[in-house]
């Protein structure tokens, strides 16, 4: 159930919901209260609504929990910028690097929390009483609250964004210059705590085509990415400016060539074209992209990972679109993928998927991302895989349901099914504590994974009528118990089910149980589908009325079996009383 929570809330982070995230992974930590995962999921929840208190709080539940991981110092660093403590998130990067030396996650968390305690430090405003936003722009605070947030990080290490915050610092009235700036209007929202609404050229630009197996067989020209040029102190030389054209014509012809030589499988072909197109307009990194989509073809992983970063690192630099970042680090993890194929390490991969997330939200990128978590989950499956020790935990449990310590029962049983989920035996004795505990849905859904895995397994079938029985399903038990005596029909505990069941009909039938009783069962059976169906059947409904007015047509009705066992199904329920 903690496991499930957790997936759960994995996926509200994925799709951006971090409340909801919260809750399910607050969930999962009242059912598994030492799994340090679920403090570092919840710790990343928090963050990214700006809860840093809660985040911090929960960051150093995970160190505490699990000291030698280095994730744990991640988040522990992240919390501790988003509070402007930036001293102290250094130390927790500095730590955790100490036992991962080559994680980028926590490289970059050290290098953008220097980046603005080494700001931070610069000289207090001048003046700031002239203007309205004066207070906000002021202090160290405000580079703690970028630094934090993954929308501004990346700015910090942007020159001319940092002069132009640097200028508005000075002179708050200056902010007027500069708000048809994405980047400062950016600012503006995290500093105020609120979303503001920026123009992108999202919807004006066409996607890049994807050079990837299965999905773009073959790479397609992509739009020149035009950036604004920075204000030249002299004009520039129109000789210069003609040349930087034909330069960038030239550099489309060879990744059109490149494209080309990718349709014909001819790779090393590919890569020439690209890494000339890239000599020629380095302004542009879907010459980078599609260089890393051909490395990833030819099994080239590493070389992918490259030039991914390499194409992140540029986009940052010249302001590219989110979704070509986005893109590239997308690829990046499909290679990691890959590789996890061999290491066994999915981690990098699903974390590289979330940051490409964060940047745009495709539909592919979540899927390769829910794919990756699968993968994990399944290979950490297939590692705690052990029968004999499955064996064990079973036989524990047994011990302590013959003492009635049901809830321990329960707890090696699930153990049990962790170690081997093919044992119908141990669903089928997680049953039996269910019954025991009155939890019948949990017990029902036991029983019936039990028939699933070995439909001729006559235990899963007396309890699976047995809940059914005290459920008051009368009719859905006495099916059951029959089904069971088709694989085993000298099981005197399925008989003596099938007795029990036709007992209680028939009182129905006879009108011999209580008002009480029968009003709650009317109840029950009208929230069940296949009642409600039978009743809603316009032919159905015709029988009834032929039985309460025609009992001629209504003996012709019973001839039919359908109909007959259609009727069947409502005087079990109570809904229909033959006298």
């Amino acid at each position: 159930m903690a496991e499930e929570a957790k997936g759960k809330g994995n996926a509200a982070f994925s799709a951006g919901r971090f409340e909801e995230a919260i809750r399910f992974f607050s969930d999962a930590i009242n059912l598994a209260p030492t799994n340090h995962v679920l403090y570092s999921n919840r710790s990343a929840a928090h963050a990214s609504i700006h809860h840093y208190s809660e985040a911090l709080a929960d960051a150093k539940k995970t160190v505490e929990l699990k000291p030698d991981w280095s994730k744990g110092y991640s988040r522990l660093g992240a919390a501790h910028v988003g509070l402007g403590n930036l001293d102290d998130a250094i130390a927790a990067y500095k730590k955790g690097l100490e036992l991962d030396p080559n994680n980028e996650a926590l490289k970059s968390g050290l290098a953008d929390a220097q980046s603005a305690a080494s700001r931070s430090r610069a000289p207090p405003p001048s003046s700031s009483s002239s203007s309205p936003f004066g207070n906000i722009f002021g202090g160290s605070e405000l580079w703690a609250k970028l630094a934090a947030d993954p929308t501004t990080r990346g700015y910090l290490q942007q020159p001319d964004f940092v002069k132009m915050l640097q200028d508005v610092q000075k002179n708050p009235n200056n902010l007027n210059l500069y708000l048809k700036d994405q980047r400062m209007m950016q600012a503006l929202g995290v500093a105020l705590n609120v979303k503001l609404k920026t123009p992108t050229s999202e919807d004006m630009e066409v996607p890049e085509a994807e050079p990837e197996h299965k999905r773009h067989p073959h790479p397609e020209p992509e739009p020149v990415k035009q950036t604004e040029p920075e204000p030249e102190p002299e004009p520039m030389d129109l000789t210069e400016e003609k040349g930087a054209k034909e330069r960038k014509a030239q550099a489309q012809k060879e990744k059109e060539a490149g494209n080309a030589a990718y349709k014909k499988k001819d790779f090393e072909t590919a890569i020439q074209h690209y890494t000339k197109a890239m000599e020629l307009d380095d302004e542009d990194i879907s010459f980078l992209t599609n260089r890393a989509a051909v490395y990833l073809e030819m099994g080239k992983y590493e070389e992918c990972i490259k030039d991914c970063d390499k194409a992140v690192e540029r986009g940052r630099e010249l302001r590219s679109d989110f979704k070509m970042i986005a893109r590239a680090l997308t690829r990046k993890g499909t290679a990691l993928v890959k590789m996890a194929r061999c290491s066994k390490d999915y981690e990098p991969a699903i974390e590289t998927f979330q940051k490409a997330l964060t940047e745009h939200r495709n539909p592919d990128t979540l899927k390769r991302l829910n794919d990756a978590e699968k993968a994990k989950k399944d290979l950490e499956q297939q590692e705690y895989f052990d029968p004999k020790l499955a064996d064990e935990e079973r036989e524990k449990g047994n011990e302590y349901f013959k003492q009635h310590k049901y809830p321990e029962a329960v707890k090696h049983y699930t153990e049990a099914l962790k170690r081997n989920p093919k044992d119908p035996r141990v669903y089928s004795n997680r049953a039996a504590c269910y019954t025991k505990l009155g939890a019948l849905p949990e017990g029902l859904k036991d029983a019936e994974k039990c028939i699933e895995l070995d439909p001729t397994f006559s235990k899963g079938y007396t309890r699976k009528g047995a809940i059914q029985f005290f459920m008051k399903e009368y009719d859905k038990a006495l099916e059951t118990y029959q089904e069971g005596l088709k694989h085993d029909a000298n099981n005197q505990e399925l008989m003596d089910g099938v007795r029990r069941c036709v007992e209680q009909i028939n009182k129905t039938n006879r009108g011999e149980i209580s008002p009480e009783e029968l009003k709650e069962r009317q109840a029950k059976a009208m929230q069940d589908p296949e009642i409600q169906n039978i009743l809603s059947d316009p032919i159905m409904r015709q029988v009834l009325i032929d039985f309460q007015e025609n009992p001629k047509a209504a003996q012709e009705h019973l001839k039919n079996p359908q109909v007959m066992h259609k009727i069947q199904k409502l005087v079990s329920a109570g809904i229909v009383q033959i006298r």
